[in-house]
């Protein structure tokens, strides 16, 4: 049986990756010099990440989080996954409103510091950002659509 995908979390996540994706290319663009270049793919990678997160939040606001429809042998496995993308997330987005502060603000020798982390962590986040779609939307079902909390403790 075959079940579709929903909009919201389909494009946010797509949002994710091509930010990833974007922060890849920026890297390749600076190690070659090519430093109108870099700035400019870093601003759409903000952008895209930004998309994401407007979406995210958005979808939450006001319909909420989808929780895990999987077995509930997977459940915990997922919950610590899940929990583990969050906080990496999260890091992920600081480092990254800083290292995109010091590039813009021309602090180039924090910015040379961090930005290797940061993209580091960024590609992380998408990936584990796409195993949670991934786990949420195609491998499973998606459970109930409920308040945050709910969905990701399961209360």
């Amino acid at each position: 049986m075959t079940h579709s995908l929903p909009i919201l979390p389909t494009i946010s996540t797509s949002c994710i990756v091509i930010s990833a994706a974007l922060v890849a290319y920026g890297w390749y663009l600076i190690r070659k010099k090519r430093i109108e270049a870099h700035k400019k793919t870093m601003l759409w990678a903000a952008i895209f990440a930004l998309a994401f997160f407007l979406i995210y939040l958005s979808r939450t606001v006001f319909i909420g989080n989808t929780s895990f429809g999987g077995p509930a042998s997977v459940k915990v496995y997922y919950t610590i996954f899940l929990f583990f993308h969050i906080v990496l997330a999260t890091v992920g987005a600081v480092f990254g409103v800083v290292t995109l502060l010091t590039g813009w603000k021309n602090n180039l020798i924090k910015h040379k510091k961090l930005g290797p982390i940061t993209s580091v962590i960024w590609f992380f986040t998408a990936v584990t950002g796409v195993v949670v779609y991934c786990l949420l939307y195609v491998v499973y079902h998606g459970g109930e659509t409920t308040s945050m909390i709910k969905a990701i403790l399961g209360y």
